[in-house]
């Protein structure tokens, strides 16, 4: 079973996670405007973000942590910021050669845009893609009924997130919606007296029903495959990081920071 332990629980914090979710742009501007246009194929090599800008990459680990850091940032820091994380999320996608430019824009933004509500890194949202369908097939469905880019159980989840990102767990946006907040909502209920490393592997075991271990094999080396897809694949996210400083890390902090 995938998911597991959700039922009440899960559906007592959504009502909080609505009121904490606000997109990270408001009002208009050229940014935003420009945010609304197709990525051409030709557009994808000309990512000129530094992507060290980043919100999700810090520089040190005494840095201030990525919850502070946010409410410092001017809000011209936060667009920059989130408009390289969602070209370059763009540009891995395109890199596995999976599909094309219209699709990996629509993915890159409703991925993005949930990552930074969440605060879940999006080079972790990339790796569990992948790690999950490999492909980026909309409509694959594994034995046990997981559909979708990320592989949600509709059984449970859509009742608790439905009226919020919709049913249709074949759309690309919907589905990578529930897939981010099922992994904040696994991280939250990691213990809090985990280290940075624990918290980011029980985490991933959850998020793949890998509790006991019994069910699937070989299901504890889960988060292990998912750090392999980053290293291999999120490389115009993580631009030269470390596993630990592009997802380990900010991952940690967006719980304790």
């Amino acid at each position: 079973m995938r998911h597991v332990l959700v039922g009440l629980s899960a559906a007592a914090t959504l009502v909080v996670v609505v009121g904490l979710i606000r997109p990270v742009f408001v009002g208009r501007s050229s940014v935003v405007q420009r945010l609304t246009d197709p990525l051409r194929t030709d557009d994808v090599p000309l990512v000129g973000v530094p992507l060290t800008h980043s919100l999700w990459i810090p520089n040190d680990a005494s840095a201030p942590s990525a919850t502070s850091r946010r409410r410092a940032a001017p809000r011209s820091s936060k667009r920059l910021a989130f408009e390289a994380d969602r070209r370059a999320f763009a540009q891995d996608l395109l890199a596995t050669g999976h599909l094309g430019s219209a699709r990996a824009w629509r993915i890159a933004d409703a991925a993005v845009r949930q990552a930074y509500a969440l605060q879940i890194p999006p080079a972790l949202v990339l790796g569990v893609m992948l790690t999950e369908n490999t492909t980026l097939r909309p409509t694959a469905r594994s034995n046990v009924g997981a559909q979708g880019l990320m592989q949600i159980m509709p059984r449970l989840w859509k009742p608790v997130l439905g009226r919020l990102y919709g049913r249709d767990l074949r759309d690309d946006a919907t589905n990578v919606r529930y897939g981010i907040y099922i992994l904040r909502y696994m991280h939250d209920r990691v213990p809090r007296a985990l280290g940075p490393e624990a918290s980011y592997r029980t985490a991933l075991l959850r998020y793949n029903g890998c509790v006991r271990g019994t069910n699937t094999r070989n299901c504890h080396r889960y988060p292990d495959v998912v750090q392999r897809y980053v290293l291999r694949n999120a490389k115009s996210i993580c631009r030269g990081k470390s596993f630990r400083e592009c997802v380990v890390m900010p991952l940690y902090r967006s719980k304790v920071g």
